[in-house]
């Protein structure tokens, strides 16, 4: 069985097992102390109905026992209602009794009763009843002598058991009422609690898209600040090492220009002496070393995430077609731009020059007459196209070229440096590159630049 993930509901079942449990014992624990309650104050009422018997009775002058007035209670009155008295003279054998007795007696107990004292007593009553009985011992004065009269005052148990039943019946429907008022309550806690949680959340994903740097530690309770500390501590840590990386990998590639450029002068010295088919080898040798060098420099300058400022795209457009109109292939060429001035991407503009213009230049390099840069917007991205009127790419070339794990660089198909890292610029903001052909004839490359999409990490 697999545990359930949630801790909302963790949380939540977990107070209401405690709630019910807690319910369940404060039902039962009301219960037993109403009816302990209600015994005491049936026991006190069956003391006063023993008082008032015993303030009634006389012996008269022939010693004979009676009963000045009885209890006013009307159970005393019914047949086996359920409220008892007896008086037994334990001197000369007389009873008086109730009239809710009818023709029965209480089995009183046999216990030495001294004068004044007092007992309790369960018993068996008529038609099987179960009987709480009180019981006490009196001296009455008489002409032969003091009488020792045993005075007994009973009720049937069934009506205490009734009055604890129906207290617990109403006190079901409060408790209901109380467990489900304290499970909202529950429930409400558990959101108030876990709001620090989804702040992380957001923050987190707030960080990995660019919106901000850092999650703000002052904006957490105690208990979650230690968590945001860390992470921000890793983000730190993060941030240096991808930092040394890029250092590393730069430094690796200005490493290697020195002994590129030495290499181009053995290269042109070994055709001047006539090595020509040598000095090829080693120059398509060379040149291969020199992509690589370059791409990982492109590769190393890619920021980390997205930007979280938005970058004017129209200004950085439009400077790259002006530099490329002044290169020896784009002063004979029409290099246009329609791009509205308002719009804007959360793209980091040294990434967003590097793009724009290797895919640029790349079209300059191939068209015969024109290069168009153009924009499609739409409310969760922006699409960036770029064509030209050159020969273009085969749809099979194409295809190839988009499969995942390919590199235009690696298939042989002009340079292709360019394009591929405009490849790994894209992936690093969460964008796609697709190639196409272009109206005009040429290849067209349609950069889609997600508003607020998703951020990778930079390739590599």
């Amino acid at each position: 069985m697999k545990p359930v993930r949630s801790l909302r509901f963790r949380l939540f079942a977990l107070a209401a097992v405690v709630l019910a449990a807690a319910l369940l014992v404060t039902g039962f624990s009301l219960s037993t102390l109403f009816s302990r309650y209600l015994e005491r104050r049936v026991g006190q009422e069956l003391d006063t109905h023993l008082n008032q018997i015993v303030g009634g009775l006389r012996v008269d002058a022939a010693s004979g026992l009676s009963l000045a007035r009885e209890p006013v209670d009307p159970r005393f009155q019914a047949v086996f209602g359920g409220l008892y008295w007896q008086i037994v003279d334990l001197t000369d054998g007389n009873q008086l009794r109730s009239r809710s007795l009818w023709d029965t007696s209480l089995d009183v107990p046999g216990d030495e009763l001294r004068p004044g004292e007092s007992h309790v007593h369960d018993i068996s009553g008529p038609q099987g009843s179960n009987l709480l009985l009180h019981e006490t011992l009196v001296l009455i004065p008489a002409p032969d002598g003091d009488h020792r009269v045993r005075v007994t005052a009973a009720i049937d148990r069934a009506e205490i058991s009734a009055l604890a039943t129906g207290f617990s019946r109403d006190l079901a429907p409060v408790l209901a009422i109380l467990g489900s008022v304290l499970l909202l309550g529950f429930l409400l806690q558990v959101g108030e609690g876990l709001k620090p949680v989804r702040r992380v959340v957001a923050g987190v994903h707030d960080i990995r898209t660019g919106a901000r740097k850092r999650l703000l530690s002052d904006a957490v309770p105690l208990e979650v600040a230690p968590l945001v500390e860390e992470v921000n501590a890793l983000l730190d840590a993060q941030d240096a090492a991808i930092s040394r990386a890029r250092d590393r990998a730069a430094n690796l590639a200005h490493g290697l220009k020195t002994p590129l450029t030495a290499l181009e002068n053995d290269i042109e010295r070994l055709r001047a002496t006539g090595n020509t088919e040598i000095a090829n080898d080693i120059a398509e040798l060379a040149l291969r070393m020199r992509r690589h060098m370059e791409r990982e420099l492109a590769r190393a300058r890619l920021r980390h995430g997205r930007n979280q400022d938005q970058t004017s795209l129209r200004p950085i457009v439009e400077g790259i077609l002006r530099t490329l109109q002044r290169t020896p292939e784009g002063e004979t060429l029409q290099l246009r731009s329609s791009i509205n001035a308002s719009l804007t991407v959360a793209v980091d503009p040294d990434d967003l020059s590097e793009l724009i213009g290797n895919i640029a230049e790349n079209a300059v390099r191939h068209a015969s007459t024109e290069v168009v840069v153009e924009t499609e917007v739409s409310a969760s991205s922006i699409v960036l196209v770029i064509g030209d009127d050159g020969p273009g790419l085969g749809a099979q070339h194409i295809k190839n070229a988009l499969k995942p794990g390919q590199r235009l660089d690696q298939a042989g198909l002009g340079a292709g440096l360019g394009l591929a890292i405009a490849s790994d610029i894209v992936e690093s903001f969460g964008g796609q590159l697709n190639l196409g052909r272009s109206p005009l004839g040429g290849l067209e490359a349609r950069i889609l630049i997600p508003m607020g999409g998703e951020t990778r990490s930079p390739p590599g």
